[in-house]
């Protein structure tokens, strides 16, 4: 029965509703709007470098503190993309090659969709250099992931640095060792998802594991102990030096 379901996926008609069922999964974690009632009371605030903002909500804009914008719901569909297909490759030649064209296709109707509907860029021209842009972006998305993949944790959290966190100074560490452990973990569950789970439910248990919230706790919890280890120490040594006398604590320090 699976045999014959990937078969059928094969085809067109087959891969076209089961790919639109696996982006919903990638397109909702981010996502944003700007109502008409903004737009036309002209009350859309903007970045300082001119990008508009809508109103979002979840984990990746209320935890990780990225902007209900363009920006960022690309970066983190493109994210959750690269994690599917990345577990899709496991499939035959015929069938990733499929699977991974209708899923581009899917984020790029979107795309130019947000851009017109939320953004008012009635201009054909101009959404298409947009999109053009924006499948630029798409590549150096598979190429940085991938290196990291292969090189380590170091290199994989410059690539979402880079990408998610706009290679902001002001990115918070945390949330960096957070969303690079949420990678590793969701790959791991990817490995441990059978083919039949993405064809037969439409990937009904994709992304479905604890968020990256989750792997935030973990990345604070040895750091809290950490510092308690050193508030420890501290302490004893305040006890030290309290309990020595006076001539042998300016030795201490002139030795210092």
């Amino acid at each position: 029965m699976a045999r014959q379901a990937i078969m059928k996926t094969a085809e067109p008609y087959g891969a076209f509703g089961v790919t639109r069922g696996l982006y919903k999964k990638c397109t909702q974690p981010a996502a944003y709007e700007i109502s008409e009632e903004t737009r036309r009371n002209d009350q859309v605030p903007t970045t300082e470098d001119g990008e508009e903002l809508g109103v979002g909500g979840g984990l990746w804009h209320e935890e990780f503190n990225l902007l209900p914008s363009f920006s960022t719901w690309s970066q983190v569909t493109m994210l959750h993309m690269y994690l599917l297909i990345a577990r899709l490759r496991c499939f035959d030649k015929e069938t990733y090659q499929l699977w991974q064209s209708m899923l581009s296709d899917h984020f790029f109707q979107e795309a130019e969709d947000k851009m017109d509907r939320l953004h008012h860029i009635s201009s054909r021209g101009l959404r298409q250099r947009h999109l053009q842009d924006l499948f630029m972006a798409w590549r150096g998305v598979i190429v940085a992931y991938d290196e990291g993949l292969m090189r380590g944790d170091a290199v994989l959290a410059a690539a979402v640095w880079r990408n998610l966190f706009k290679a902001s100074p002001d990115t918070d560490l945390r949330h960096l060792a957070a969303v690079v452990a949420w990678i590793r973990r969701s790959l791991l569950m990817f490995e441990r998802t059978p083919d039949e789970a993405f064809i037969l439910h439409s990937g009904a248990t994709v992304f479905s594991w604890p968020p990256p919230t989750f792997d935030l706790r973990a990345v604070d919890e040895p750091a809290t102990k950490e510092l308690g280890l050193l508030l420890q120490q501290a302490e004893r040594k305040e006890a030290d030096l309290s309990s020595t006398p006076l001539l042998e604590k300016v030795d201490k320090v002139a030795v210092v």
